[in-house]
C-alpha cells in the first residue's frame, strides 16, 4: 500500500519553499523585530544559528541520496542536535518515509509520532497524522489508528481521513461503516475521479451482497 499519496507533494513543496526562502524570511524577521524590540532580543548570533541549522539540514538531505545506509544515524543525530527546530519535524518525516519504504512499520510509527510532537506547522502535522494512521493500519492497530484520526484536521484532508477509516472498518469486518466512509471519501475528494477508491467501494458492495 502506498502510504504517501499526494501529501508527499505537499511535504516537498514546503521543504522547497523553506530551502529557497527560509534564509530570506529569517532575515526579514530580524529586520522587522529590530525595528520594534531591538536586536537584544533577536541578535546576529540567533540569526546565524538559524542559518547554520538550515544549511546543516540541506547538507544532510543531499547526502542521504548518496549514503542511504547512513541516513538514519545522521537524521537521528540532527534531531538530537536541533530538537527545537522546525527542521527536526521534517527530518522525522523523512526518516518515517524511509522506514515505511522498507516496511519497518514500527520504526515509521515512532518517527511519525516524533514529527507530530515537534510540529510547528498545521499542514505538516496533518500530513504526519494521516501517515501515522496508515502505518498503524499496517500494524493492525485499528483502534489506535481511529484515535489518531479523531482530532480535527484541515478540510483538505477529509477525503484521506475517510478513506483510511474505510480501510480500518473493512479490516475489522464492519462493512456498513466501511461503505459509509468510502462514500464520504469519494464525495469529499477534490478530484471526483478516484478509480482505486471507487474500486474499494464496488468490491465492498459485492461483499455485502454476498453476505445478505
Amino acid at each position: 500500500m502506498d502510504i504517501h499519496q499526494t501529501e508527499e507533494q505537499q511535504v516537498e513543496a514546503i521543504k522547497t519553499f523553506w530551502s529557497e526562502n527560509g534564509n530570506a524570511i529569517i532575515a526579514g524577521l530580524v529586520i522587522g523585530f529590530s525595528g520594534f524590540i531591538g536586536l537584544n532580543y533577536y541578535n546576529d548570533y540567533q540569526l546565524q544559528q538559524e542559518l547554520n541549522t538550515s544549511e546543516a539540514y540541506q547538507t544532510m538531505m543531499e547526502a542521504s541520496t548518496e549514503e542511504g545506509a547512513n541516513f538514519e544515524a545522521a537524521g537521528n543525530a540532527f534531531i538530537a542536535e536541533n530538537d527545537a527546530s522546525s527542521y527536526a519535524m521534517l527530518t522525522s518525516i523523512a526518516l518515517a518515509k524511509e522506514a515505511a519504504e522498507n516496511q519497518n512499520w514500527e520504526k515509521a510509527e515512532t518517527y511519525l509520532l516524533t514529527a507530530i510532537e515537534k510540529s510547528v506547522d498545521d499542514g505538516i502535522k496533518a500530513i504526519a497524522t494521516v501517515r501515522l494512521a496508515r502505518v498503524q493500519l499496517q500494524l493492525e492497530k485499528y483502534e489506535a489508528a481511529l484515535a489518531t484520526l479523531a482530532p480535527e484536521l484541515p478540510d483538505s484532508f477529509d477525503a484521506s481521513v475517510e478513506e483510511i477509516k474505510g480501510d480500518i472498518y473493512f479490516k475489522q469486518g464492519k462493512s456498513e461503516l466501511a461503505r459509509t466512509a468510502y462514500q464520504a471519501a469519494i464525495d469529499g475528494a477534490s478530484d471526483s475521479s478516484n478509480p482505486a477508491l471507487q474500486m474499494k467501494l464496488d468490491n465492498l458492495a459485492q461483499v455485502i451482497n454476498l453476505n445478505k
